[in-house]
């Protein structure tokens, strides 16, 4: 039991760890379902901007943590 927790406790910090990478990419999402939603965008425009959105989410996150 004690190794199941361990488990689970490792996964759920892997989510939880860094609450800027979770949040950005979080609004990279919806911000990628408003404008489906609003100027009804294709799904290529839409997949190029959340290539775009989660590679600067990402870069951004790689910067700070480096910077610690």
């Amino acid at each position: 039991m004690n190794i199941f927790r361990l488990i689970v406790s490792e996964f759920i910090g892997m989510f939880v760890d860094d609450e800027f990478l979770a949040v950005s990419i979080l609004a990279v999402v919806a911000a990628c379902g408003l404008v489906v939603w609003s100027f009804h965008a294709g799904s290529l425009a839409v997949a190029l901007l959340l290539v775009i959105g989660i590679a600067g989410v990402l870069m951004s996150s790689v910067v700070k943590g480096a910077a610690k």
